[in-house]
């Protein structure tokens, strides 16, 4: 893993270029991401707390006390690990700089996370107390570099926090209504900036990852609140439909505005679960993500010699980005096995994913595509997650 944070923290421009970022989050669910990242009038499990609180209402209560002893989860970009072993294999400036131009122009993502919490449905209430540790690497390449031109740009963060959260169905003449609250405290080192070619080297003897650390390493901590209802009008109904509200990181988790940081966004989706022959369950849902586009990409004007990383914030007015519709089909239910298989499109790019549990055991896998960069500029990212977990 050292050696992943130290690849993905090298790098360098000596023009204006655009940081081909992609929307802040938290944590992203390959359950979730399975049906196109669908989630905010879904909810009934306990990483609802980063979509819409109020979705802990529609855990099921038979399940009694919900427990996520340990669930690691891998993404990666589709091509990171033939770049990985390129750059390991690599020796000198000169083969490690036609490497760089080799896979010019393309983005490679890597992350690390592990979600644990304890969670229950009660006849008055829903809770859940979370854990969340994680790690991402984002970087793009750039050929055509020199000793003192450039390679590769990088948004990276190690962070953890702890994640309360608690949710109350209401019954009216009208239907039910959930309402849901969170509280979510974060701490993180965050690295985003540019090293030339000669910096790739050891100089008097300092390790590389000290190097780096000494000019890119920034600490932050911050607290938000996250607000959630789902309405469900006709909760008897063949069709079973909600509608999701949710207002996340109210204030903002600013993390001092460095790289992680969560802006306040509004968000809303629906969903609907008829009631089918033969199938346990069908789950059909779209979300418009941030209504007010709160979300800001980088763009980094820094050189190689500047110790501090500057940028100017731009808006992308993509609304395919915004969008995320899926579908979710149970096809087996029950205290020993379930089985689920899901699909959507996030982003305007296919999803997919299946979902396996074996009494204490599961295994979750899916792919999704992130649409990194502003408009003009977008790179499309192919990743794939792959979670295994121990619970009850």
């Amino acid at each position: 893993m050292k050696r992943v944070i130290t690849i993905a923290l090298l790098g360098t421009t000596t023009t204006l270029m655009a940081m081909n970022a992609e929307y802040a989050s938290l944590y992203k669910d390959p359950r979730v991401m399975g049906m196109g990242g669908a989630s905010v009038a879904v909810g009934g499990r306990p990483s609802s707390v980063f979509s819409n609180p109020a979705g802990l209402a529609s855990m099921k209560k038979e399940k009694g006390f919900i427990v996520d002893i340990l669930n690691p989860t891998l993404s990666a970009s589709k091509d990171f690990k033939d770049f990985y072993d390129d750059y390991d294999d690599a020796e000198g400036d000169a083969e490690k700089t036609a490497l760089l131009n080799q896979y010019s122009g393309e983005h490679f993502h890597l992350g690390i996370n592990n979600y644990m919490s304890l969670s229950k449905n009660s006849d008055s209430f829903a809770w859940t107390v979370g854990a969340l540790t994680a790690a991402d690497v984002n970087l793009m390449v750039h050929g055509n570099g020199s000793a003192t031109g450039g390679f590769l740009e990088t948004t990276s963060r190690g962070y953890a926090g702890v994640v309360l959260g608690i949710a109350k169905p209401l019954p009216t003449a009208y239907g039910r209504v959930d309402i849901g609250v969170s509280l979510k405290v974060i701490s993180q080192y965050s690295y985003e900036g540019m090293l030339g070619i000669n910096e790739l080297v050891e100089d008097d003897g300092e390790d590389l990852e000290d190097t780096i650390q000494d000019k890119y390493e920034k600490k932050a901590t911050g607290v938000a609140m996250d607000l959630g209802v789902v309405y469900h009008p006709f909760e008897e109904s063949f069709w079973k439909p909600t509608v999701g509200v949710s207002m996340l990181n109210v204030g903002s988790l600013h993390l001092e505005n460095q790289y992680g940081a969560q802006p306040m966004t509004v968000n809303v989706g629906v969903s609907i679960s008829p009631e089918l022959a033969y199938i346990d369950e069908l789950t059909v849902a779209a979300d418009y993500m941030d209504i007010f586009h709160a979300n800001k990409l980088r763009i980094y004007t820094n050189s190689p010699d500047e110790s501090e990383v500057t940028y100017t914030e731009s808006y992308d007015e993509s609304i395919a980005k915004h969008i995320r519709v899926g579908a979710s089909l149970s096809l087996v239910d029950n205290s020993w096995i379930s089985v689920r298989m899901s699909g959507g499109v996030y982003q305007s790019e296919w999803t997919a994913g299946a979902d396996i549990e074996l009494g204490v055991l599961s295994l979750h896998a899916s792919s999704y595509a992130e649409e990194v960069g502003i408009t003009d500029y977008e790179t499309t990212d192919r990743r794939y997650m792959l979670q295994v977990g121990f619970g009850w």
